[in-house]
């Protein structure tokens, strides 16, 4: 390397572009730093040369007010121009509106007769020119480049560096040979390759999506001020497969729904359009919330409770379940309705007259082609009036005898449950029974012959009470009890019967015994003698009467017919005839 080195100017990246995030209401807003450019875009000049240095915002957009500062030194600032016209060695920068300021630029004004041109600043995939000026015109093949002290096969008053990167950084020189073969050497430079961005940052919004939902990948990376204009590109990967078309000049891709089994490894790719510069995050894993549905079951009428007849609408809406949604109505597990895939998040179930068999629970179910979500179940009461209730008899029969236990049943076919069940008799309550179920009410009770009569009931649900028909039950005393209730009249009719014909017997016997004569004829055959009585023969004379009583009832009166006959019995009385002891003499001595 040739001997002693002129003054050198070494130029180094002194501030490093960041993406500092500040909350401003509510909001984030990024903290950009100023652009300061020079032209011509060198560093290193020739005395009485001049350089303008123009000041912009990030994106190198004009700002409408400008501070330019230089060390040691405060300039004034210019509203009405963003440009300054600089002949003096030293340290520049500005800063434009309320940004931060820019990078610092230092300028060399040197009286000498050749200097090594370069750029205040490099980044990777720049293309770079380094300049070996002179101030006379010289030969090209007099002039060579030197990186770290070795000569480049290079000659030229101008080196181009395309696409810069890393292996280009080093420190830079060029030499002028005259015609003598002595060397001229120019300033030292040196050459820092700078990053044109970081390494992106991979990012989902919402950070936490729910499975199904929507989600933005964010591919976050910030460009130099000083490369403020350069153009990115974006690609998108998942699990290393490209996502969507290709990349994109946008630094966002959506994702229409995101699944928890393909949440597995998000990447993002940056890179500088029409240069070799391009970056990728680090594998990124999306947290996917499993599904929380929050089902809003809306009913008509809202009580619940439906009369029979009436309209029934069910409407299910659910929130936190992307769609689009597929709903299905069941009831006790039986898909009672399907609808297509609606536009909004609701769905309607109608039934337009409903009936006691519509009762039941009620549950929609939403379905996102991934996942079902089933809502907790409505239940449904259908109230029915009762219809027209049926009396009958435990026995079957209408006629009870007194003291008898009858059993009253009575039963609606129809009706919601509870039902209130009520006995009459003529009208006046005996008693009632709720029944929560099926089946009818019963009622007991012990017959008299006063409760003879109509029999009822009612059913009533709190719709409208029904009564039965009438039931007319008749009541009898017992035959033994009635037979001796009767016995006292008939035995004094029998008696007083009896005493009248002995009395009539009697006056008949008297009244023949006068027209005979007085006296019943003799024999004298048979009777000895004249004083000698005899006791009279009776023929049919009745020893005794019996009186059957029959009686017959009409149930529906309350006259009781009795008829009385009369029996006779014959028999004969033998009279005999008592024999003196002369006659039974006279008879033995004729024998």
């Amino acid at each position: 390397m040739p001997g002693s080195f002129p003054p050198c100017v070494a130029f180094t990246r002194l501030w490093l572009t960041l993406l500092v995030v500040i909350p401003v209401n509510g909001q984030h807003e990024a903290a950009l730093q100023s652009v300061i450019s020079l032209e011509p875009p060198w560093t290193t000049f020739f005395q009485g040369e001049a350089v303008t240095l123009t000041c912009r915002r990030y994106g190198f957009s004009l700002p409408q007010k400008t501070k330019w500062y230089q060390k040691r030194k405060t300039l004034k600032p210019t509203q009405e121009t963003s440009a300054l016209q600089i002949r003096d060695s030293g340290e520049y920068w500005c800063q434009a509106d309320s940004l931060l300021p820019s990078m610092h630029v230092n300028l060399v004004f040197l009286k000498a007769s050749l200097v090594l041109q370069a750029p205040p600043a490099v980044f990777e995939g720049d293309s770079v020119v380094l300049r070996c000026h002179t101030e006379e015109s010289v030969k090209p093949e007099t002039l060579t480049f030197y990186k770290n002290g070795l000569p480049l096969p290079h000659q030229s008053s101008e080196l181009h560096i395309t696409r810069a990167n890393l292996k280009d950084n080093g420190q830079y020189e060029c030499t002028k040979k005259n015609w003598f073969r002595t060397l001229t050497y120019s300033n030292k430079v040196r050459i820092q390759v700078q990053e044109l961005f970081p390494r992106p940052v991979m990012m989902a919004r919402p950070s936490q999506p729910i499975d199904g939902s929507p989600v933005t990948l964010a591919c976050q990376t910030q460009l130099a001020a000083q490369r403020s204009n350069a153009q990115l590109q974006f690609c998108f990967f998942r699990n290393l497969q490209a996502l969507g078309s290709g990349c994109s000049k946008s630094s966002e891709f959506h994702v229409s729904a995101i699944w928890a089994e393909e949440s597995k490894w998000y990447q993002c790719k940056a890179e500088r359009m029409n240069s070799q510069v391009g970056k990728g995050s680090r594998a990124f894993t999306v947290p996917v919330q499993g599904a929380l549905a929050d089902f809003q079951t809306h009913i008509v009428p809202a009580s619940k409770v439906v009369f029979e007849g009436q309209l029934l609408l069910l409407n299910c809406s659910v929130k936190g379940v992307p769609g689009p949604l597929k709903f299905s109505w069941y009831k006790r597990d039986m898909l009672n309705k399907e609808t297509k895939i609606p536009k909004s998040s609701e769905a309607e179930f109608k039934i337009s007259e409903v009936n006691s068999s519509d009762a039941g629970e009620y549950f929609c179910e939403v379905n996102n082609s991934r996942r079902s979500f089933v809502s907790r179940a409505v239940p449904i009461t259908i109230k029915v009036p009762v219809s027209q209730p049926v009396l009958t008899l435990s026995a079957g029969k209408t006629q009870a005898l007194e003291g008898e236990w009858m059993t009253l049943h009575c039963q609606s076919q129809r009706g919601s449950p509870c039902i209130l069940y009520e006995f009459y008799y003529e009208n006046v309550s005996l008693g009632n029974s709720s029944i929560l179920s099926g089946g009818g009410a019963s009622f007991n009770f012990s017959m008299s012959t006063e409760r003879s009569g109509n029999y009822s009931c009612t059913a009533d649900n709190g719709l409208g009470a029904q009564r039965s028909e009438a039931l007319w039950i008749s009541v009898f005393a017992p035959p033994d009890t009635a037979k001796n209730r009767r016995s006292v009249p008939v035995v004094a009719g029998i008696t007083v019967g009896l005493l009248i014909m002995a009395v009539g017997v009697f006056l008949f016997y008297c009244w023949f015994s006068r027209k005979a004569g007085g006296k019943p004829a003799s024999d004298d055959s048979r009777s000895p003698s004249d004083s000698e009585s005899q006791e009279p023969t009776y023929y049919n004379i009745p020893a005794y009467i019996e009186l059957q009583p029959v009686y017959s009832n009409d149930p529906k009166e309350d006259v009781i017919y009795t008829e009385v006959r009369r029996t006779q019995r014959r028999q004969k009385h033998a009279v005999q005839e008592s024999e003196s002891p002369r006659s039974r003499n006279q008879t033995a001595e004729k024998k």
